[in-house]
């Protein structure tokens, strides 16, 4: 039996929220080989941790089959999830835990991918990081005006 040979995607994001909660955007890049896709996304209420994990999801809905996906981000949250908790939070049905639905989305998103996690320290000159600040940033900002 053949093993399926994934492609091997880096996902970078970060979320922003001005006021916690308060309006906020994420930001993502997505990379395969030497290609990148861009995105982001806005909401009028939302928390920090809400975007950091939106910008994950919304880049794993992206994907159309399945990936080996390195998730790079600033958020100890999101990563520390990924790679730590999440297993606990699903054999007691979330119990306790903050932004179910949001990690019940995550799961769903991640079905066909393998992911994991790795932290970068934020606001600290990482190229993809800073794009994703930026993106997510300009987010939080175009929706504030809205309102």
């Amino acid at each position: 039996m053949q093993s399926q040979v994934r492609k091997q995607i880096t996902l970078y994001s970060d979320g922003s929220s001005l006021g916690n909660p308060g309006p906020g955007g994420y930001g993502g890049i997505l990379v395969f080989k030497d290609t990148q896709k861009e995105y982001s996304g806005a909401e009028a209420d939302t928390t920090n941790n809400r975007m950091e994990l939106m910008g994950v999801i919304e880049g794993l809905k992206m994907l159309k089959e399945p990936c080996e996906v390195e998730v790079v981000s600033d958020s100890s949250y999101v990563i520390k999830a990924i790679n730590e908790w999440l297993q606990g939070w699903v054999k007691k049905d979330f119990a306790k835990v903050k932004n179910v639905d949001l990690w019940r989305a995550y799961l769903e998103a991640a079905a066909l991918h393998r992911v994991h996690g790795t932290w970068v320290r934020g606001h600290n000159g990482h190229p993809q990081n800073e794009r994703c600040d930026a993106l997510a940033r300009c987010e939080a900002e175009r929706i504030k005006s809205l309102l």
